[in-house]
Formats: structure tokens, sequence, C-alpha cells
């Protein structure tokens, strides 16, 4: 029986994969919201992140395609390594010490990878022209967990500055402006 976070993993990787499967070929060097990341940069990013979150428990990425010379296929591989892990409760449960002290890979990947796959979900498809909506539960839960990060959001390589968000704002706009991206 699958997890409440290795079912939230699976649909958000499920949208990722139909975010990068729609990027047109001319799109792939377009800068996005995050300041040095081309579009095929920042799926480099997510692909690499799922390899680092596997590294805190012994596993790797091993030999997966290449981002540069297929995307999709890259990230369909380092998606299907993470979903492995998360399906199966005892591996799940596997303790490592990470950034913000001891955790479980699961609660790991439910803190940094789903909220990596729901923002940089934004930051790719407003880099390539593609529907930016956010499901408003995810986005509430994006900006309740990385509140619950302090200062620790904004050290280097995290999250830009907050932003100020426009009159009016929705939730997603919210919690784009909140860690630093103007939507």
């Amino acid at each position: 029986m699958s997890s409440e976070i290795a079912d939230r993993y699976r649909r958000l990787s499920d949208a990722f994969a139909t975010k990068v499967a729609a990027v047109p070929d001319d799109k792939w060097d377009t800068q996005t919201p995050c300041e040095d990341w081309t579009a095929g940069d920042l799926v480099g990013h997510v692909v690499q992140s799922q390899g680092m979150f596997l590294g805190f428990i012994g596993k790797e990425l091993g030999d997966i395609p290449s981002v540069d010379d297929d995307p999709l296929a890259a990230w369909n591989a380092a998606r299907a390594k993470v979903q492995t892990v998360l399906d199966d409760p005892e591996q799940a449960k596997t303790e490592f010490q990470g950034f913000t002290g001891k955790s479980t890979f699961e609660a790991g990947a439910d803190k940094f990878l789903c909220t990596d796959l729901v923002v940089h979900g934004w930051d790719l498809a407003r880099a390539a022209g593609l529907d930016e909506h956010i499901e408003a539960k995810d986005a509430e839960r994006v900006r309740r967990s990385m509140e619950s990060m302090g200062d620790a959001l904004r050290s280097p390589g995290a999250f830009g500055a907050e932003v100020a968000p426009p009159p009016g704002a929705d939730d997603q706009q919210k919690m784009l402006a909140f860690l630093g991206r103007r939507a």
C-alpha cells in the first residue's frame, strides 16, 4: 500500500514529466525565473536533486539518459528510482542526516523533492510558455513547508529574497512571491 507521500510524489512527478514532454525544442535554452538556469539546466537540476536524495541513503541514480540528449528520458529514469524507494515502506523510512537534521527519506522527499517539483514545474512552464497553474493545495503545502525552514530558506543556492505579491494575489502568487518569484 502506497503512502500519502509516495502518492504525492507520483502525482507531482507525473505533472513535471508532462511539462518536460511539452517543452518545444526551441525553448530548452530559454532563461527560467532561476537566474542562472535555462529550461534545460533546470531539468538537469531537478534530475540531480533526485540523485542527491538517493545518495543520502546510500543509493544512486546509476546510468540514466543524459538530460542534454533526452530530458524526458532522464527525468523518467530519475523519478522511477525515487518512486521505487518511496513505494517500499522499509526503504522510505530509512533515516539520514540532512540539511535540517535527522530525517527519513520519505519526509525529506516530501519537503524538498515535492516542493522542487511544484516550484520548478512553474519555473519550467514560465520559461517554455506552458500552463503555469499550481493546484491550491500544493501552493499552500509548499508555502507552509518552506516557511518552516526559517532563514535557511534564503541560504546561497536556495531561494531568493521574498518579493511583494501583486495586489489581490491568489495563493499561488503569494507562494511564488514568498520564494522570490514574480508571477
